[in-house]
């Protein structure tokens, strides 16, 4: 079981998640909206939203710098191209045995591993399937940077596509193998060199 600390961090995160959410929901609402008097009211509900998000970052930010602990590894993190602050507290919140298991261990508990769809003499394609929903498409978004800015992760990125890979295959290979470098930054404690 988490201590209080990390039930408290990864509540605050799940609340941010929850307040983009919401955040996303009255802008399609907005858009699909004629009536300005119902424009200034999904304005205003807005408004305060954004305020909250602003909190809610503050309040992260606090509970991540007050621990040495994660105020390292949140370091050690983004300090990889690609991972920002959002991303390396939500890793921090929901992925604490992040430097603690192996890579294909870790890409099981994210739910970017390929699981094979056979049964009996049929083989079917591989998916991805389960794992944690949230931390997967944090870590979409930030490999979706991370093959812009990230040599390691481009080539990798260019080199699956060249070979015919569908785009989409590739950005989940990229977080497997992004998985697999932010495993070893904190295992090792040793922040991002660039080549």
């Amino acid at each position: 079981m988490p201590d209080a600390q990390a039930q408290a961090l990864a509540e605050l995160v799940a609340r941010r998640r929850q307040v983009v959410e919401m955040i996303v929901m009255e802008g399609n609402r907005r858009r699909c909206a004629s009536n300005p008097k119902v424009h200034a009211d999904i304005d205003a509900v807005v408004a305060v939203l954004r305020a909250q998000l602003a909190k809610l970052d503050g309040d992260i930010g606090g509970v991540v710098r007050s621990s040495p602990l994660w105020r390292v590894t949140e370091d050690l993190l983004r300090s990889v191209p690609g991972i920002g602050s959002v991303t390396a507290r939500t890793l921090i919140a929901e992925l604490p045995e992040l430097g603690q298991l192996d890579r294909r261990k870790l890409a099981a508990l994210v739910g970017v591993a390929p699981i094979n769809r056979d049964s009996g003499q049929q083989r079917g394609h591989r998916a991805i399937a389960g794992g944690r929903t949230s931390l997967r498409n944090a870590l979409f978004m930030a490999t979706l940077v991370a093959v812009r800015r990230n040599t390691v992760l481009k080539a990798h990125y260019d080199a699956l596509v060249a070979r015919g890979r569908p785009k989409k295959v590739a950005i989940i290979a990229c977080i497997r193998r992004l998985l697999g470098i932010l495993n070893a930054i904190v295992r090792t404690k040793t922040p991002w060199l660039p080549a």
